[in-house]
C-alpha cells in the first residue's frame, strides 16, 4: 500500500491546465508571482494546541513529499490550502489526514520514531480517502487508476483501462513522443461534468459513467489533452480550439465511437459557429481536413504545442483566413463521415 502510493507521488505531474467535457445539452484574482490560470502552490498551516513544539520543518518536508502527489492524483479542486492541528484531547489516536486538514496526536507525533516515519504515516492517512488503488504497466506506459467510489462498476473501470492502453500510445506515437507516458485516472462522485484532463490526470464524473457505461472513447478525447500539453499559452481565448482538436482527434482515432453513441452533429448556419467547439468545431475541422488540406489540423496542434500558433496561422496552411474557411465551409458543408467501431 504504502510503495504504492510512493509511486502515485513519482507519477504525478502537478497540473498545468485542465480541460472539461460536458454532458450534453449544457453551456460552455490574481497572484501577481503566478501565471494566469496557474494552479496555486500548496500550503501549510500547523496550529500547535497541544504545544509540541515540534520542528515545523520536519512537519513541511513530510507535507511537501506526500500531499502535493495525493491532492493531484485527488483532483485539481482538492484544497491547496491545509491546516494540520496537533492535539492531546483523544486517547488512542494517532493522525488523520483529508483534502485541506490533517489531525495528529501530540503525544503519539512527539514520539522521535513516530516523527521521522511521518511522511510514511501521511501517506497511509491519504490513501484511506479512496477506495481503491491499481497500477497497472505495460509496454512503457504506466496507469493508475484511483478509485474514490464504492459503488463504481468494476467493468467501466476494465474498459476505460483498455481503452487506455489500445489508444493513448498510438495518440503519443503520432503528435508528441514527449507526452507523459504516466497516466493517472480518478474516479469522483462529486464531479458533475463528464471528464477533465490536467497534468497528467484525468477525472472522470462516476455519475456519468455509471449512466453512460459504454462511452469508453471519453478516453480518447482526454488522453489527447494530455498529448496537447499547450500549457498557459492561450489561456481561455482558444478554448474552443483546444476542445475542437480533442473532439476531432476521437472521431479520427477513437476506438469505439459507434459503441460509444458518439456522431459529428449536423451542420448548423451560424457566424463563427466554429468557436462552439467540442463535436461542431471537429465536424468544421473534418471538412478542412477532406476538401482543404489533409494534416492541416494536425499543424495547428503542433503550432499551438510549439507555442509559435497565431491567428495567421489559419493563412499561411490555407491561404484563407478562419472566418474563410468557416464561410466556405458553411456553403458546402457535405461531409463523408466513418466512424469507429470494435463490432465492424
Amino acid at each position: 500500500m504504502i510503495k504504492l502510493f510512493t509511486s502515485i507521488n513519482l507519477l504525478v505531474l502537478l497540473c498545468i491546465s485542465a480541460f472539461a467535457q460536458n454532458t450534453p445539452g449544457s453551456s460552455n484574482a490574481q497572484n501577481p508571482q503566478r501565471r494566469r490560470y496557474q494552479p496555486r502552490p500548496y500550503a501549510l498551516t500547523v496550529i500547535d494546541v497541544a504545544k509540541t513544539k515540534i520542528d515545523t520543518a520536519k512537519l513541511g518536508m513530510a507535507f511537501r513529499n506526500t500531499y502535493p502527489g495525493f491532492a493531484t492524483a485527488d483532483g485539481y479542486r482538492t484544497k491547496r490550502e491545509v491546516t494540520m492541528r496537533i492535539i492531546d484531547t483523544v486517547k488512542n489516536f494517532t493522525i488523520k489526514a483529508i483534502p485541506g486538514e490533517i489531525i495528529a496526536n501530540g503525544k503519539w507525533l512527539k514520539s522521535k520514531k513516530n516523527l521521522n516515519a511521518l511522511e510514511q504515516h501521511l501517506n497511509d492517512a491519504f490513501h484511506k480517502n479512496w477506495t481503491s488503488v491499481d497500477t497497472i504497466k505495460k509496454d512503457g506506459y504506466s496507469l493508475v487508476f484511483v478509485n474514490k467510489n464504492s459503488n463504481f462498476d468494476a467493468t467501466i473501470q476494465k474498459n476505460l483501462i483498455e481503452t487506455y492502453f489500445e489508444v493513448y500510445p498510438k495518440l503519443v506515437s503520432m503528435f508528441n513522443d514527449k507526452a507523459t507516458r504516466d497516466v493517472v485516472f480518478v474516479t469522483d462522485t462529486a464531479y458533475n461534468g463528464v471528464a477533465e484532463a490536467s497534468g497528467n490526470r484525468i477525472l472522470f464524473s462516476t455519475k456519468y459513467m455509471n449512466k453512460f457505461p459504454y462511452d469508453v472513447d471519453v478516453v480518447t478525447h482526454e488522453g489527447m489533452h494530455l498529448v496537447q500539453g499547450y500549457g498557459y499559452s492561450y489561456g481561455r481565448d482558444l478554448v474552443w480550439l483546444t476542445e475542437g482538436i480533442a473532439d476531432f482527434i476521437r472521431y479520427k482515432y477513437g476506438v469505439d465511437n459507434v459503441g460509444s453513441k458518439w456522431y459529428l452533429p449536423s451542420f448548423k448556419a451560424k457566424p463563427q459557429g466554429y468557436k462552439d467547439s467540442y463535436r461542431t468545431t471537429a465536424r468544421f475541422f473534418e471538412w478542412i481536413d477532406q476538401k482543404i488540406k489533409p494534416g492541416m489540423i494536425v499543424a495547428i496542434d503542433k503550432e499551438l504545442r510549439n507555442g509559435t500558433f497565431k491567428e495567421s496561422t489559419w493563412v499561411d496552411l490555407s491561404g484563407k483566413t478562419l472566418d474563410e474557411l468557416w464561410a466556405a465551409y458553411s456553403a458546402d458543408p457535405v461531409l463523408h463521415l466513418v466512424y469507429s467501431s470494435k463490432n465492424i
